[in-house]
Parts: C-alpha cells; structure tokens; sequence
C-alpha cells in the first residue's frame, strides 16, 4: 500500500437517508494505488468479509444493519454520499471509502471500466434500504445505533483509520 490521504465526512439526516447521527464516512484516497488487485484479499484477511466485485447503485440507498467498505477496483466515478444534500466524491482507482450504517451512497456517473469491491465487517450480511415513510425511517435509525464498531480496519487490521477516526466518535 502507498501513501494515501484521509479525509473524514459528517452527514446529518437528509429527507429518508437517516446517515449516521455520530460515525464520519472514511474517504481514503490512494492507500491502494499500485495494489488494487489486493483490494479484496486485504479486506478479507481482515476480518471484512461478504465480499462482492462490481459497481454502486446508481440511487440512493443505504445499509441500516451494517457498515460497508467499498474498494476502488478499477476506474473511476462521481459518488454521492449523504442523501440529495450530501458531497460528491470523485473516487478513482486505489481509493477506499469506509460508509457507516445509514450512509447513504449512490453512482452519478462512472467511467466504463469503473469496479468496486465490498465488504462488511465479520461477514455481516447487509440490507439495502432506499427511503421510506417517516416510521420506517426511524426504525432504521434505531438499527444503525445498534451497529456496533467493527473489530478490525479493513485495511490495517488492528489499527488504521477505523480505530483513529470512529473509536472516538461514539
């Protein structure tokens, strides 16, 4: 792995996209730029498994019972993260972006060759929530402060920007 920047983003709730009300998106920018074909084998070894290679919906959406880590495969694409009120992240090969529960995420554009890999902490399986009334909104949201911190960064195991970053944000 190779240098690479962290840049931690704060969501509040934006519509029916809860976010998360205390953990920051993890942006970290060319930790995997000469390694990419590692993405997934590095994740995998620590601890972050359930691992799957392709693209990101192009709607909002978000995970209510999981944290999600998504690896930069392979080109490069716009992501909206937040909600219709969020940021736009221009992601490219060798990124990594490290999504609490309720994050919402979605693809604006992508180039062709654009692939991720994802994974979630000990294998957890996933929901995948787009919305919803008001109720289930909040349901979700008391799914996400159940979520606990994952045991391990999903790049450096037993330490890394997880443990810098969301130890101390509950």
């Amino acid at each position: 792995m190779t240098d690479f920047l962290v840049e931690a983003l704060y969501f509040q709730a934006c519509g029916d996209i809860p976010n998360h009300p205390t953990l920051p998106v993890l942006w970290v920018r060319g930790v995997f730029g000469e390694c990419p074909a590692q993405i997934e084998s590095i994740f995998n070894q620590n601890g972050w498994l359930n691992s799957w290679t392709n693209g990101v919906f192009s709607y909002h959406h978000y995970h209510s019972n999981s944290h999600e880590v998504l690896g930069v495969l392979s080109g490069r694409a716009e992501l909206m993260l937040g909600g219709v009120k969020g940021k736009k992240l221009n992601v490219e090969t060798g990124d990594v972006i490290l999504l609490p529960a309720g994050t919402g995420h979605k693809k604006c554009w992508a180039s062709p060759d654009f692939r991720v890999v994802g994974a979630y902490p000990n294998g957890q399986t996933y929901d995948t929530c787009s919305g919803g009334t008001e109720k289930e909104v909040q349901a979700a949201m008391q799914r996400i402060k159940q979520v606990p911190l994952p045991l391990q960064d999903p790049m450096f195991g037993r330490s890394g920007p997880v443990f810098e970053f969301w130890k101390n944000s509950r």
